[in-house]
């Protein structure tokens, strides 16, 4: 889920009201694609300079532990725990180069941090667009029966309005780490399934949202700030980060993120847009293989169930 993030924009513009969030920034950037790559770029450079500051801060008080998973990780000590977080989501799926990618990050990862939750192949998601969380499985079920009628139109919509994410990079925080990536505007483009010239996945969250609300249901995501990523691990220990006696390892802290400037380091170089054109794994024709899940429950790690999932192209 999109808990991964802390909802303050970081892109340095101030946006205009509008009756549909995600508007607004496209009116901030005059509709202009390459202003909002910009901006989802702006965003992620100046959260990881932030994160960064905090983890390798003197006063580091250590990694915030999921309690919840870890609890779901930990039945025997934990018996008959349940998330009580009941979600409904339109979820995008990584094609497979994609998920090849994240593995090979997530090995990456598990070299300092050994003990990190890493999230299943299976289960790797984007929220493209979140209709409602933290609710009961009867308001749940209400939401659904409004959208179910629709829900073919929404969970196939990137059929016919396609867009690529590109230039990953692994964004972190105290709690977590995420895959991101930026709206492609003209780059190069490996998946010969070509996006609109002026249409970004920006457009596509916007257009989620005005679908769902002629549903007649009233859209209530926690956050529109220009980012897409998808989790792909959780700290559930501190274990990892800690001297013999239990305080915090200021060195260990410091390998984790060295770490994961390395893996964006080798990103930018083997994955980004070059005169070689694109690796594959190095960008993401949303709606390829599958279209978008439209799903319900429990599922704040890549659970729950299925209402819907679109036929991808």
């Amino acid at each position: 889920m999109a808990a991964f993030y802390t909802f303050e924009d970081l892109s340095g513009y101030k946006d205009p009201t509008t009756a549909n969030p995600y508007d607004s920034l496209i009116e901030a950037c005059n509709n202009d694609p390459a202003q909002i790559q910009a901006r989802y770029d702006t965003h992620r450079i100046n959260r990881n300079a932030q994160q960064k500051a905090k983890l390798l801060a003197s006063d580091f008080a250590g990694v915030t532990i999921d309690e919840i998973l870890a609890k779901l990780e930990d039945p025997a000590r934990n018996p008959g725990f349940e998330d009580w977080r009941n979600c409904l989501v339109f979820w995008a799926r990584p094609p497979k180069v994609v998920r090849e990618l994240i593995a090979e990050i997530q090995r990456k990862l598990i070299d300092v941090a050994p003990n990190l939750w890493i999230m299943p192949s299976t289960n790797l998601h984007m929220t493209a667009l979140e209709v409602a969380h933290s609710l009961t499985e009867q308001e749940i079920k209400d939401l659904v029966d409004k959208l179910t009628p629709k829900s073919p139109e929404i969970t196939e919509y990137t059929n016919d309005h396609r867009v690529r994410l590109i230039k990953p990079l692994v964004s972190y925080d105290a709690q977590a780490l995420a895959l991101s990536f930026l709206p492609a505007v003209n780059e190069l483009d490996n998946t010969q399934k070509s996006a609109e010239a002026d249409y970004t996945y920006h457009h596509l969250r916007r257009d989620l949202y005005t679908q769902a609300e002629q549903a007649g249901v009233k859209v209530a995501s926690r956050y529109v700030i220009p980012s897409s990523h998808l989790t792909i691990g959780r700290f559930i220990t501190k274990q990892d980060f800690e001297t013999s006696d239990g305080k915090t390892d200021a060195s260990k802290i410091q390998s984790l993120v060295e770490r994961i400037e390395e893996i964006n380091t080798w990103l930018k170089e083997e994955y980004w847009p070059s005169g070689n054109g694109i690796k594959d794994g190095g960008e993401w024709a949303v709606g390829e293989e599958t279209g978008l899940d439209f799903r319900k429950g429990r599922l704040w790690y890549g659970g729950g169930e299925t209402v819907r999932l679109g036929k991808g192209f």
